[in-house]
């Protein structure tokens, strides 16, 4: 089953008649996502290549019982869009866009949580936002949102990934599927410096989940994610974690990719991150490859 998103997910696309939106709309159809319509200011009544367009994401969600929204919106408008399926009472919000101001993020985020609260507190399912600038996230062989190529998510496996790098996402997906391995569920949470939700909230759902056996966490220099990550996983994690840092070699004061790669004193270093993954035994890859020897031993699987 996975956790966040299955064969039973129905999915709206904000922004589904545009560049993008309509590009990664056929891909998640052809993968065999339930994509059930499409959302477009201006432009509801509308068909678009055989999918219902709608003006809200309320119009939509009641029309087809609809549990997860992606987004392709510009940077300028994806905070309203995140905040647009927030108040529609959607459960589960990708947000694919890089580049939403800071500011933004930070307003969308905090009302997100808050919603998110209200719904639990009178029984609902809640509401969660995953980016942005993520890759968005995948149950193999059932159900993808987002970006990641179809090939690598065939077939499933029981191995959870979590990771704030798309291309590296890809990377560890296709290794572990070489390998033999497979993952249950793929998770990109999105490389900006505020982000809807962290490691440190996956983790407790692969850990639930009798689908994942262990779980491979792809992190980078910047930030406090990892630390966070790695108390979590000292606390309450039984489930074996192998993790890789990326930008282990970058100089000091490099200016990096992603918005979320910024280092502030100690806090973010590659020494701080290996050392917090060191004190609750949690082994670190120093190349990718190696990910996957890591992970058979943990599970005493025998090459």
């Amino acid at each position: 089953m996975g956790i966040l998103v299955n064969k039973d997910s129905k999915v709206i696309v904000q922004g589904m008649t545009g560049r993008e939106g309509a590009s990664h709309s056929r891909a998640m159809k052809e993968f065999g996502t339930q994509v059930v319509a499409g959302v477009t200011p201006g432009k509801g009544g509308s068909d678009f290549e055989g999918w219902p367009v709608y003006n809200s994401v309320a119009e939509a969600k009641a029309a087809h019982g609809a549990n997860v929204s992606i987004i392709f919106v510009p940077p300028a408008g994806a905070a309203d869009a995140v905040l647009e399926a927030a108040h529609a009472g959607m459960p589960l919000i990708i947000l694919i866009t890089e580049g939403v101001p800071t500011t933004d993020m930070m307003r969308a985020v905090q009302e997100v949580k808050a919603l998110d609260a209200i719904s639990r507190a009178n029984g609902g399912e809640g509401v969660r936002l995953i980016g942005g600038n993520c890759p968005g996230l995948v149950t193999s062989g059932e159900c993808k949102v987002g970006i990641m190529p179809n090939k690598i998510y065939s077939e499933k496996g029981r191995i959870g990934l979590i990771s704030r790098s798309g291309t590296l996402t890809y990377e560890a997906a296709k290794l572990l599927s070489d390998a033999g391995l497979g993952t249950s569920t793929t998770v990109g949470i999105g490389g900006d410096p505020v982000i809807g939700t962290t490691f440190a909230d996956v983790l407790p759902m692969f850990e639930a989940d009798p689908d994942t056996d262990a779980v491979v966490l792809i992190g980078e220099i910047g930030g406090a994610d990892e630390e966070a990550a790695a108390e979590y996983i000292g606390l309450h994690m039984k489930k074996p974690v192998i993790a890789f840092i990326s930008g282990r070699s970058a100089p000091a004061g490099k200016r990096m990719g992603h918005a979320g790669a910024i280092i502030m004193g100690n806090v973010g270093t590659p020494e701080s991150k290996l050392a917090a993954f060191a004190a609750v035994n949690v082994p670190v890859a120093d190349t990718m490859p190696q990910i996957m020897d890591m992970v058979k031993k943990a599970l005493n699987i025998q090459n």
